[in-house]
């Protein structure tokens, strides 16, 4: 006798639709209201699922980022190009990025992550893959050409316009990501604007800046897991595993449009360390398989720099939400070379203040975000005493809360008291 297939779970595909719908209906409210409720708008974007659709996207990520999408950049000119000492550099690396793009004039929800992922990461960095993924994907070449200028005009747009901004390669696939939720001139005004505050360290003449941000890494590791930290150092892999990870904030190793995107909602909402919090996040999650490799930097290394392509994204970004919580960048930052701090876009901002009322947070938020700070003392206070080994009982003990979460609180209010002041100056 067959055995018959079970049903399917339509009533749990409604309450998902019906959640989806709620969340973009107050989504939509936000946006509507007067002023705009860029507090709400900042918890979207943190809380599951992201702002759903890239629809929504073109009309949140401006305000996240404060920019007015009525005074955009002009058409690029014509000398835009000429005698540009990076123009080489940066047509090169869009030529590399190809796979970036979407197949056909499909849009980028519907790519398929297979076609990518069967292709080798070597192969798809070397000059002779654009036959390659022109075969595989089929995206037609003026369609394909039409993007690659735009990408070229909007990065040397920003860096003609910040002289004081040093281009590097990773840099595009940041941009990129813009240009195809946005598009065009609205993608050049919010990578501009991004450039000169969540990413301005990685675009400094040196790299000491990015090195000082990656220190933050290991610490974060070793605050959860000892053992694993400890490992790590043992088999003296370093850092430079998550580099890649870091300055193209995911883009450049994941195959999935949809989760770049998704990534992005959170790490705009945020403190600008978020994305070395996500790293750290990833490592741990990985934990089982590290501490069974052989303990050397090749074997480390090796693993580390190939991220799976199954890790349960939203459940990543919660944790990495609460880590933040816990473990804030000032209570990291000696193990992290604090003489270096002072100078980093990052340690401009405090880690927990009064939500700006700039913003219009609403009561409640503000309200629950200092029952948690003191709940927070007091797990300190308990904690302070316990042996290096008890402190995963910190995570036990700081678990999100029902409706919105303590780490969704922490970091709403910490980009929130950063947003407003981007007319200020805060980065001088």
């Amino acid at each position: 006798m067959a055995l018959r297939r079970p049903p399917p779970d339509n009533h749990g595909k409604r309450d998902c639709h019906s959640k989806k719908k709620r969340k973009e209906a107050e989504i939509y409210q936000a946006l509507n209201s007067d002023p705009v409720d860029v507090a709400a708008l900042r918890r979207m974007a943190i809380s599951e699922g992201g702002l759903l659709m890239d629809e929504i996207r073109c009309r949140v990520w401006p305000k996240l980022l404060n920019v007015n999408t009525e005074d955009l950049p002009p058409p690029p000119g014509e000398d835009l190009r000429q005698d540009n000492k990076d123009y080489q550099q940066v047509l090169l690396d869009v030529r590399r990025s190809l796979r970036r793009f979407p197949p056909g004039n499909a849009p980028p929800q519907t790519w398929v992550a297979a076609k990518w992922q069967r292709l080798d990461f070597l192969a798809r960095e070397v000059v002779g893959v654009e036959q390659a993924l022109q075969t595989e994907v089929g995206m037609p070449d003026e369609q394909r050409e039409g993007l690659q200028e735009e990408l070229i005009d909007s990065i040397l747009y920003v860096l003609q316009r910040n002289p004081q901004l040093h281009y590097y390669q990773g840099y595009h696939d940041i941009v990129v990501t813009f240009l195809l939720v946005v598009g065009g001139r609205t993608a050049t005004a919010l990578v501009e604007k991004l450039s000169t505050h969540h990413l301005r360290d990685f675009m400094d003449p040196t790299m000491d800046n990015t090195k000082h941000i990656l220190n933050y890494l290991m610490p974060i590791i070793d605050q959860v897991n000892p053992e694993l930290h400890d490992f790590m150092q043992r088999a003296e892999v370093g850092t430079i595993f998550a580099l890649s990870w870091l300055i193209t904030w995911f883009g450049h190793v994941l195959p999935d449009f949809r989760q770049v995107v998704r990534l992005h909602d959170f790490f705009l909402a945020c403190h600008p360390l978020m994305p070395i919090y996500f790293a750290a996040v990833i490592v741990l999650y990985r934990a089982q398989e590290v501490l069974a490799c052989d303990c050397d930097m090749a074997s480390v290394h090796h693993l580390l720099s190939q991220i799976p392509q199954d890790l349960p994204y939203e459940t990543l970004i919660s944790r990495a939400g609460d880590l933040f919580v816990q473990f804030p960048p000032s209570e990291l930052a000696r193990e992290a070379a604090q003489q270096q701090a002072e100078r980093t876009a990052a340690s401009t901002f405090k880690d927990f203040e009064l939500a700006s009322a700039q913003q219009r947070p609403d009561t409640i938020l503000r309200q629950r975000f200092r029952e948690q700070l003191r709940a927070e003392e007091r797990t300190k206070l308990i904690l302070a005493t316990k042996p290096r080994t008890n402190r995963f009982v910190k995570l036990a003990v700081m678990g999100l809360t029902v409706a919105l979460g303590a780490a969704a609180l922490a970091v709403v209010k910490s980009a929130l008291e950063w947003a407003p002041k981007f007319e200020l100056q805060l980065f001088p």
